[in-house]
């Protein structure tokens, strides 16, 4: 049960560095002087879903949910 314990805390810290990585990679959710001028809906604000920021996006939720599944297993005791 103690390896057990051990493996999952690295996962949980190997996340959790991601996690850091991928939110930091991100950019900002202000549109600035863009949203002005109308610069909001070129090819890439509509198409943003497959974009590399998107993908950002679906990676973050992913790694968000094991990180919080992992902390409250960690949390519960039973190891």
């Amino acid at each position: 049960m103690e390896i057990l314990k051990i493996i999952l805390m690295v996962i949980f810290i190997l996340i959790s560095l991601a996690l850091t990585v991928i939110i930091l990679m991100q950019e900002g959710k202000s549109a600035g002087l863009g949203a002005i001028a109308g610069a909001a809906d070129t090819y890439w604000g509509k198409n943003k879903g497959r974009s590399m920021e998107g993908m950002l996006v679906r990676l973050t939720r992913v790694c968000v949910i094991l990180f919080l599944v992992l902390a409250a297993v960690l949390n519960m005791g039973i190891f």
